[in-house]
């Protein structure tokens, strides 16, 4: 009998965790079944451009996973049940049910209005396909003078401000950061982002904690009133919320616990990875949500399925950084080198070097999800046992 696995998300994670997966093990071993609602690959990391009117290349799952074996299953998930080891689906012809061998969890995050009143009325978002066209809407119909407030300074917050001012320059463009402007980064790096947003005329509301928005304003723990025609909402996310109805075990957060293989530590047949994960780095720090950790996270949880189910020592690689990669609109950018552990060091990239880095980067991570093959032996693994039904701590390592 086939050993089913089910991997449910194609983002960044769950399309990387498919395609290793259909390159580790022989197709009369194992099914693989991809259930995702779009037929596209959706780039998210790219997501501030399509927001200012950029066309990206559009990439099939059709043509990424041509010959693989994966089976695309165009629908949403409506619920997991990890005791009975079934995923309830909604596709085109209606309400159905999956039964797996294996489950790979991936099905990320979306923006998070953190209860602020009038964000999910008032404000627009980039964490998404949808809410990128949306966006790009609203920027396109507003005439020139108008204000653009983007409320986050984290990564996401600073690629949309910088990428917006410098698409529709004819705008007011404000940045209200939480903290001051780039505190995460090196001096360096903050000197280079302070340098681009003077430029591009971005005005930076900094120690600015957003506490409600309104259609035409958004207001400031401080009693400030910044005008907002246009408001952008970046101030972290939220995990999808099927995980915490499910009987997984999961964090405060909604986040699936794992082990260093990103196996479920209440479900030995569930394997979580990317955004959806709360899996530990170097130091023992949580994983940041993002792209830098979600593919090697993939990496990770495929080569330990195919391990197991092969009967050899599973593979451990310990998951570190090595840089943030920023995108300052598209002739400028910031790769903030930083610790294993996430934490900046004084070295860093800026200027047009950067932003070809950060580009190199984009599109090998969007070829990484089509070609899964780093650190992959030249050989497919044969699967001679079923996964086991209890987790197994003292499991050989390597």
């Amino acid at each position: 009998m086939q050993h089913r696995i089910v991997v449910i998300g194609a983002g960044y994670t769950g399309a990387t965790a498919a395609g290793r997966l259909a390159k580790r093990l022989h197709r009369q071993d194992a099914t693989i079944t991809l259930v995702n609602p779009e037929p596209d690959f959706v780039e998210r990391v790219r997501m501030h451009q399509l927001a200012t009117g950029q066309d990206l290349k559009p990439r099939p799952f059709a043509e990424m996973f041509a010959g693989t074996g994966v089976e695309l299953r165009l629908a949403n998930v409506t619920a997991v049940d990890a005791d009975r080891r079934t995923v309830s689906l909604t596709g085109a012809d209606g309400p159905e049910e999956l039964t797996y061998d294996t489950l790979v969890y991936a099905l990320g995050s979306g923006w998070n209005d953190g209860d602020v009143p009038g964000v999910a009325a008032h404000a627009d978002e980039v964490a998404s396909r949808p809410g990128a066209l949306r966006l790009r809407d609203r920027l396109a119909a507003l005439e020139a003078g108008r204000p653009v407030v983007v409320v986050g300074g984290g990564l996401t917050g600073v690629e949309a401000a910088t990428e917006i001012a410098e698409a529709r320059p004819d705008l007011d463009v404000a940045l209200a950061a939480h903290g001051a402007l780039g505190d995460w980064l090196s001096a360096k790096g903050r000197a280079h982002l302070r340098k681009v947003t003077d430029r591009l005329g971005i005005e930076v509301h900094e120690h600015a904690t957003v506490t409600a928005v309104a259609a035409d304003a958004v207001t400031t723990a401080d009693g400030r009133s910044l005008p907002a025609a246009v408001t952008v909402w970046t101030t972290g996310f939220a995990v999808h919320p099927i995980a915490r109805s499910s009987a997984l075990e999961v964090t405060e957060r909604g986040q699936i616990v794992v082990d260093a293989t990103m196996r479920s530590v209440s479900h030995p047949d569930v394997y979580a990875v990317g955004d959806a994960a709360m899996a530990v780095g170097p130091e023992d720090k949580p994983l940041r949500m993002s792209c830098a950790s979600g593919v090697p996270m993939a990496w990770q949880a495929a080569d330990a399925i195919a391990a197991r189910l092969a009967g050899v020592k599973v593979p451990r690689v310990p998951i570190r950084y090595y840089q943030q990669c920023v995108s300052l609109g598209r002739k400028d950018g910031l790769i903030q080198f930083v610790t294993a552990d996430d934490r900046a060091v004084d070295r860093a990239l800026t200027g047009r070097t950067a932003a070809r880095y950060k580009e190199l980067i984009c599109k090998g991570a969007a070829w990484g999800v089509a070609n899964p093959t780093m650190g992959l032996p030249s050989r497919r693994r044969r699967v001679v046992r079923q996964e086991t039904p209890d987790l197994a701590p003292a499991e050989a390592t390597a």
